[in-house]
C-alpha cells in the first residue's frame, strides 16, 4: 500500500485525482469504475484532501489501521519533502517570468486532467440512484454557479450537495 500510494502521489503531484483513478481502477484493479466514483464522492464531503481520504479508506479496507497508516504515509511522505525543497527554492525562481508562465501552464494541464477524469467516470453515472440526467444537471449547475455566478463554494456545496443527497436518497428508496 505504501509503495502504491507513493507512486500515485509522485505521478500526480498537484492533481492526483486523474492519476488515482488510473492507478486504482486500470493499473492495480483494486476498484471498479463505479466503486471509485462512489468512494471519491464520499471522500469529497469528508474534511481533508480527497485522494488522501481515499488512501485512508482503501488502506483500512484491505489492511485495517496499519494499511490506513501505510497508505497515508505513502501519499504524504515523499511529496512533503519535495514541497519543502521547492519552497526553499521558490523565492529565487519567482522572480523569473518563465517560472510564472510554467505555473500557469501546469494549471491548464491540471484542469484538463480533471475534465478527462470526469469524462472517464461518466459511465458510472448509469448506476447512480439519481440517474445520469439529474447528476449531469447538478454538475452543470455547479459549473454555472462557480464560473458565471461566482457564488461562494460553501453555498454551492450546501445547496447543490444537499439537493443531490436528497435526490439520491429518493432514488434509493424502495
Amino acid at each position: 500500500m505504501f509503495l502504491a500510494f507513493t507512486r500515485l502521489a509522485l505521478q500526480g503531484f498537484g492533481g492526483v485525482l486523474p492519476v488515482a483513478r488510473y492507478e486504482l481502477v486500470e493499473h492495480q484493479r483494486w476498484l471498479t469504475n463505479e466503486e471509485f466514483a462512489g468512494l471519491i464522492s464520499i471522500c469529497q464531503v469528508m474534511p481533508g484532501p480527497n485522494v488522501v481520504n481515499l488512501a485512508l479508506m482503501l488502506g483500512h479496507r484491505f489492511f485495517g489501521m496499519r494499511g490506513a497508516f501505510a497508505s497515508f504515509a505513502g501519499m504524504m511522505g515523499v511529496p512533503t519533502v519535495i514541497v519543502m525543497a521547492m519552497v526553499l527554492g521558490y523565492n529565487e525562481l519567482a522572480k523569473h517570468p518563465v517560472a510564472a508562465q510554467a505555473l500557469r501552464g501546469m494549471g491548464a494541464v491540471s484542469a484538463g486532467l480533471v475534465v478527462a477524469t470526469a469524462l472517464k467516470l461518466m459511465p458510472a453515472l448509469r448506476k447512480n440512484p439519481m440517474g445520469m440526467v439529474v447528476a449531469l444537471g447538478l454538475a452543470a449547475a455547479a459549473v454555472v454557479a462557480v464560473l458565471w455566478l461566482h457564488l461562494p463554494l460553501l453555498l454551492i456545496v450546501l445547496c447543490l450537495g444537499g439537493l443531490g443527497m436528497v435526490l439520491a436518497w429518493r432514488g434509493l428508496a424502495p
